[in-house]
């Protein structure tokens, strides 16, 4: 019986994983409504609970792909692919009115530039401190604290090593786990409440999934503005890291 339910599993992977998602989704509300009384948005929630569950997948089996190393969770691998990701980050930024992003104006233009080259600066920083010198390695690595997709666009542009590459992705990833999480709890404090905040701080942040995770956990009519300019920002990053960022960064460093 067992083995016929897992099989059924494994081949509708997807539809599975919807199930898993609305089943995580709802316990999440009801933990952060029970446990919290609603101090911490059920999104919030959501998303420890599944990097426990990516952390346990990856575990119990060695893989990379967190839970869906596991047979009968591989759909989630395809549900939260960047495929999919990207559509939804699409279809969220057709939710923001254009009168409101325009007041965002010229804040919102230099919160990109700013947040790019901040977020740049502090991976090479730390690079730098790790014990990189060369300028390929530390503009990758910096790229990839901008976004982990800045990070391999910029690493394979500049013909960097895999291994620096990998430390690039795991550097936005980390900084993509933390606005996820940090957002919420930070949001009150930092005026985070309407639509040109949320345009500033995705140019400031940059990571759109971070972004969008964050903002959806926070007030989800945000997320649309905050998902557009953290669009642009990758955009940005992948234009600026393998050029004027590296050029700088080798007359820096040599």
């Amino acid at each position: 019986m067992f083995e016929m339910l897992s099989n059924v599993f494994v081949e509708n992977g997807l539809i599975v994983s919807f199930a898993v998602i609305g089943v995580t989704m709802f316990m999440s509300y009801f933990l952060a409504d029970k446990l919290t009384n609603g101090k911490l948005h059920g999104s919030a929630v959501a998303i420890i609970i599944g990097l426990i569950l990516a952390y346990i997948g990856g575990f119990t089996t060695g893989g990379e792909n967190g839970l869906s190393d596991i047979g009968i969770f591989a759909g989630i691998g395809i549900m939260g692919g960047g495929m999919l990701r990207d559509f939804a980050i699409v279809a969220t930024a057709f939710g923001a009115d254009f009168k409101e992003m325009k007041k965002a104006g010229l804040p919102g233009i230099i919160s990109l530039f700013f947040g790019v080259i901040v977020s740049f600066v502090v991976g090479v920083v730390i690079a730098f401190a790790f014990g990189y010198t060369d300028a390929v390695s530390l503009t990758t690595i910096g790229a990839g604290a901008t976004t982990y997709i800045v990070g391999p666009v910029t690493g394979s542009a500049l013909d960097a090593s895999s291994a620096v590459i990998t430390l690039s992705v795991a550097a936005g990833l980390v900084k993509s786990i933390l606005t996820m999480i940090g957002t919420p709890f930070i949001a009150k404090y930092i005026g985070l409440n309407n639509p040109r905040s949320a345009i500033v701080y995705g140019g400031l942040m940059g990571t759109t999934s971070g972004v969008a995770g964050g903002l959806a956990a926070t007030d989800p009519k945000l997320v649309p503005y905050g998902a557009m300019t953290a669009t642009f920002y990758t955009g940005l990053g992948c234009l600026l890291a393998p050029s004027v960022l590296f050029l700088i960064t080798r007359a820096v460093f040599g």
